[in-house]
Order: C-alpha cells, then structure tokens, then sequence
C-alpha cells in the first residue's frame, strides 16, 4: 500500500500543463465513447470490464501474487482481441456516426417541416391513435434514408393527414412498414427499416411495444432520422430520436417534440450544425409563426 502511495505522488509532481491537455484529451475521448453506447447492452458489458479490471488490479498491488499475475498478463492479449467481437455492433455504429459527422463540416443545410407538415403530423397521429392504427413515420433530417425508401413504394405526395391516414389503413397494401418523409413530402411508404438490438425497449416498464418500435428505435440509432410510431395496440405515441424514445405523447407535447427535433437549419455555423444534429434540445426554440 505504501508502495502505491509513493507511485501516485511521483506522478503528481511530474504533472505539467501538456500533463492536463494530454489527460484532458483522453477523458474527451472516453466521454465521447461513453456517450455513443449510452443505453445499449454494451454499457453493461463494459461496467463488468470495469469492475474485473479494478478488483484485479487491487489484487495485483496490494498483494504479491506472482501466479495470479503472470495469468492476468497473458490474459490480456485474448481479451484485447475478446474486445472488437463482443462490441462489434457497437464499434459499427461508432464509427457511422463518424463517417456522417463529417457532413457537419460541409456548407449543407437541410430543409426542415414547416409548421403545416409538423401540425399535418401531429393530426395524424392523433387520429390514428384514436382509431388504434398501428404506424411508423418516419422524418429524414441530414442522413439520406434513400436505401430503404428503395425497400417500399416510392413516392412524392404532399403530407396530409388523409393521406398518412389511408397509408396506415389496416389491410391496405402499404400499411405495413414505414412512411418516409423528407422535404415535407412523403417519398415512399412500407418501407422496411432496421430494428433496433440495444434492448432498450425490453428494460422498459412498457413490455407491449412491438416491432414498429423496434424499427423506430432501430432507425434512430443508425441515422439522424426522427421516427413517430403509433401503437396498435394501446393507440399510444411516441417519437424516437438518437437512440432515445419518449413515450406517451399528447398533442401538444407531440408537436413540440417534432419542432424541437426536426427544426430548420439555416445558419452556416458549424457549431449549430453540431447541436441540431445531436443535440438539438440546446437550441433555441423557433419563433412562433403567426397564425394568419
């Protein structure tokens, strides 16, 4: 134990200022890490690696286990190549999330839903809700959903609420599947979208959500996409967005969820760009439009 002490002060007269960059830099990245499997199976995964790691540890220092040792040196090598092929879904996403960050830097902006569609949306869910029909929506922002408007119908009709109330009609040959918005038009519907394997949705209370959720969940967490998704079953709303879903929504709270997530963007900051791509919830709210 005395040993460790004396360790721990020689590193804290050595710190320098490149010291604290150096340790900030590496406390960015693993927040970084953190922040993109928040909420998946990997982050139970990786508090067990914690928690071996550190008791491990403690043992290796505070006792003098030339055995125990030598096994937990030669057993790192197996568990560094261990690592990428239980994490392998979660380094996947990683690094798409990296590959369409690099939109970011560029010049384009996206068109956003107006307050027509946004209210045309929120009418609709509503009176799908109240008829117990089941649907996903789907509203693309930046990551282009192209390859899975090619799995439906193709389209381009303007967005009315009797429109997406026929689309999700039951028995109707497009109700099963998703609606896909983008540009305030639908361009195509029963599409068919990637369901989510985080198991988010199974550690919730809710235990009647079913595959529409799953491919909302599933659709938010490998794109910037905003998925609505109304329940046949219990005819409840909810709207999933960044690997997150928020449930139970009424009319109101509907809209401003969809205002505060699928704003316009106009500005060529690259900062704004940033947060309205993955957090949007520190933007400001838009000016309210008048109603004449």
């Amino acid at each position: 134990m005395r040993n460790l002490f004396d360790e721990l002060t020689f590193i804290l007269q050595r710190l320098s200022l490149a010291s604290f960059v150096d340790l900030a830099l590496v406390t960015l990245i693993i927040f970084a890490v953190l922040l993109f499997i928040r909420n998946t199976r990997a982050m139970v995964l990786l508090r067990g690696f914690l928690l071996l790691y550190v008791v491990i540890s403690l043992f290796t220092v505070i006792f003098e286990l030339p055995a125990f040792s030598w096994l937990v040196r030669n057993s790192v090598p197996a568990i560094l190549v261990a690592i990428p092929v239980i994490f392998a879904p979660e380094i996947r996403r990683v690094l798409e999330r990296f590959g369409r960050a690099s939109t970011i830097l560029s010049g384009r902006s996206r068109q956003g839903a107006g307050r027509d569609v946004i209210q045309s949306l929120a009418h609709a869910a509503i009176r799908l809700s109240e008829r117990r029909f089941g649907a996903l929506i789907v509203l693309q922002r930046l990551d282009s959903l192209e390859e899975y408007v090619e799995t439906g119908v193709a389209m381009g009709a303007q967005v009315t609420p009797e429109l997406l109330l026929q689309i999700f009609y039951p028995n109707t040959p497009l109700h099963d599947g998703a609606a896909i918005i983008a540009d305030d038009r639908v361009i195509g519907a029963s599409c068919v979208m990637p369901l989510s394997s985080s198991g988010v949705l199974s550690e919730s209370a809710e235990r009647r959500m079913g595959l529409r959720h799953r491919a909302a969940l599933g659709t938010s967490e490998i794109s910037d996409a905003v998925a609505l998704v109304v329940s046949e079953e219990t005819g409840a709303i909810s709207v999933a967005f960044g690997g997150r879903m928020i449930q139970r929504l009424g009319r109101e709270r509907l809209e401003g969820v969809l205002r505060a997530f699928y704003r316009p963007v106009e500005s060529e900051s690259v900062v704004e760009r940033f947060l309205a791509r993955y957090l949007p919830f520190l933007l400001p709210d838009p000016p309210e439009e008048s109603e004449n």
